[in-house]
């Protein structure tokens, strides 16, 4: 397999599992697939999907890094497009009383990776795939993080960035350094802020 350098970027719908077992399933199966269409059709940086996971889009790309505000402002917009999308459904959906939940329980935050040796494999018809920072991609959605809504990045990212200011890409409010320990791949440092700001 022939790896390449990768952005690996994970908007995950948080709130999912609680929204399915607390909706009736003709509300919840039109909704979540209108978010996450709503995530995919927001990208406008040329983002490639390759997995579609229940709950979440992950996107990824080749080659050279975009500008960290480009970045930054994709996942600004992958929000509040997300929160657009789900106040037009809460109104379409509003004979339904369930509907109130929409807003109430669903939520998005974003994981944005970088990985040195990532390989691309076509199975069927998708592009998957593989490498251990694909592992760690996901893994970072699993973290100590104590807000239900944010934007993470990790340090194998931002180190990307090292001769960018990067705070100054955060219009909203601060980054805040952190880590987490993974049974098998050891503590991986990431940074994050908080997104409800940006709606509030």
């Amino acid at each position: 397999m022939k790896t390449e350098p990768t952005l690996i970027c994970i908007p995950d719908i948080s709130g999912f599992t609680k929204f399915m077992s607390d909706t009736d399933f003709e509300l919840s199966s039109k909704v979540i697939p209108a978010l996450l269409n709503q995530i995919i059709y927001s990208n406008e940086i040329g983002l490639k999907v390759s997995e579609i996971e229940g709950d979440a889009v992950l996107f990824y790309r080749t080659g050279p890094l975009p500008p960290l505000k480009e970045l930054v402002d994709q996942c600004r917009q992958f929000y509040l497009e997300f929160y657009n999308r789900m106040a037009i459904l809460r109104k379409k959906y509003k004979e339904n009383d369930d509907a109130i939940l929409i807003p109430d329980i669903l939520g998005l935050k974003i994981v944005l990776h970088y990985g040195e040796e990532v390989a691309p494999m076509k199975v069927g018809n998708r592009i998957k795939l593989f490498g251990e920072d694909l592992i760690i991609a996901h893994r970072l959605l699993k973290n100590n993080v104590p807000l239900d809504e944010y934007l993470l990045l990790s340090e194998a990212l931002t180190d990307q960035y090292k001769n960018t200011t990067i705070e100054n890409n955060f219009g909203w409010g601060k980054l805040v350094e952190h880590g987490s320990e993974y049974e098998e791949i050891g503590e991986i440092n990431y940074s994050y802020i908080g997104l409800s700001p940006l709606v509030d």
